[in-house]
């Protein structure tokens, strides 16, 4: 009876691990525990509410979405620093499971994304963004974790947990 109920619980556990897998590109990922999946949408091959802060993983295709450092300087140009100027990011570069991956971490007002299809937004002081991306043979998936400083300080932990699960499929 007893090895019954644990030999059930094993099942359970690798059921829920399962439904929190995600994969998109030939890459697979698992989504931290207690992060609510909002599911996917057009280039977002997932989004996750965390508290009051969002990560997204997007995935434009092979070739598309612009290069790393394109990205980073876009990234870091969305960010001024407390009382104007330019926010300074932390950027490394480091290998996930063979992939190479470059990540951010830069804080202060957010301004948002701008273009002639988004809606401009009213900056946001006191956020934090991590961000990564993956590099990948059949396109590049870019991990974006924004919200209030403290929530995403508070989840920084779970995002490197995000980030490290991605592998090949």
């Amino acid at each position: 009876m007893r090895s019954g109920t644990i030999l059930l619980t094993l099942g359970a556990l690798c059921l829920s691990t399962l439904l929190l897998a995600e994969s998109t590109a030939g890459l697979h990922w698992t989504a931290p525990a207690g992060w609510v999946s909002k599911g996917s949408a057009p280039m977002r091959a997932a989004t996750y509410t965390v508290e009051d802060a969002e990560c997204v993983v997007y995935f434009f295709g092979q070739g598309q979405g612009g290069s790393v450092d394109a990205n980073m300087q876009r990234w870091t140009g969305q960010f001024s620093a407390p009382g104007g100027g330019h926010a300074v990011p932390k950027i490394g570069k480091r290998s996930v499971n063979g992939l190479p991956v470059t990540e951010l971490d830069i804080s202060g007002t957010y301004a948002g994304m701008a273009g002639p299809a988004m809606t401009p937004q009213d900056p946001k002081g006191n956020t934090r963004m991590l961000a990564a991306i993956i590099e990948n043979p059949a396109g590049n998936l870019f991990v974006k974790f924004t919200g209030p400083s403290k929530t995403i300080t508070a989840n920084a932990a779970k995002f490197r947990q995000l980030v490290d699960s991605f592998k090949k499929e």
